[in-house]
């Protein structure tokens, strides 16, 4: 199983519809490589590491919401994204939205 999450950490650090968008380049794998098991769509929604949370602290979630694709959306929880996020002190604003995901 650890091997899949890197593989797909890697394809993603590596996809440009999210890296090379202005703003938030780099922020993505800072996202989701060291916060994969919490984000995504597999296994329960569960309260983030220490790791994680320090690597939300630093990465602008809003910018990197805003450019998920279909295909982010088949493999990462957008949902566990926001929960995330919040859970590290960096909460999206009601109404926002996270790919395809609307902040209640």
């Amino acid at each position: 199983m650890a091997m899949v999450a890197i593989a797909m950490v890697g394809f993603f650090i590596s996809n440009n519809q999210v890296l090379g968008q202005p703003g938030c380049s780099g922020d993505f794998g800072l996202l989701v490589e060291p916060c994969w098991n919490f984000v995504s769509k597999q296994g329960p929604m569960v309260r983030p590491s220490q790791e994680c949370c320090s690597s939300v602290r630093s990465v602008n979630v809003g910018c990197v919401c805003k450019y998920m694709t279909d295909k982010d959306e088949r493999v990462l929880s957008m949902q566990k994204i926001v929960y995330v996020a919040g859970f590290c002190g960096r909460p999206l604003a009601h109404g926002s939205r996270c790919g395809s995901y609307r902040v209640p």
